[in-house]
């Protein structure tokens, strides 16, 4: 009888333990699933951003703020009414490091190409545009830091300027 009273205590121990391990290892599972969810949502992140820009030769904004790594739709709005020729704007995003001065120096000579020289100091560009007119981009925010952001249309950078900074 003692022998039987042992083995029931066995039993029940290890069943015990076996209920304790299944719970761990679904503990596990479960934080795995929820890791690679949150990896999954993170790399769906999107931003949504509009900037205008106006006759003053002004942004609206000075500042925009994203995740790096997130997907960036940036629309750029030109609420003014003076033509192209005369007051066409951009966006243009800088790798960090870059130097503005010298980039929209050179910048000035790319007409051809909306006043955007192909360099690889160029993270993402809208086109050109006039008043009334609105262009959107899309590109992936680079890695953590502060990113400056200028309008490449001759003699504007100076007053349109801004700073990407992605967190």
């Amino acid at each position: 009888m003692r022998d039987n009273k042992i083995t029931s205590l066995l039993e029940s121990e290890i069943e015990r333990q076996n209920n304790q391990n299944n719970k761990i290892k679904n503990m596990k599972k479960l934080l795995l699933v929820l890791s690679f969810l949150t990896l999954g949502l993170t790399s769906f992140a999107q931003s949504k951003i509009t900037v205008e820009s106006n006759d003053q030769m002004k942004y609206n904004v000075s500042q925009i703020k994203v995740k790096a790594g997130e997907t960036v739709t940036l629309t750029l709005k030109h609420v003014g009414k003076m033509p192209i020729q005369a007051m066409g704007h951009n966006l243009v995003i800088l790798q960090k490091g870059t130097n503005v001065v010298s980039f929209a120096q050179s910048a000035a000579s790319a007409q051809s190409t909306g006043y955007v020289p192909k360099s690889p100091s160029v993270i993402a560009a809208t086109k050109l545009i006039g008043g009334g007119q609105s262009t959107t981009i899309t590109f992936k925010a680079p890695v953590k830091g502060t990113y400056d952001f200028i309008c490449t249309f001759p003699g504007h950078f100076s007053m349109m300027k801004g700073k990407l900074i992605v967190e």
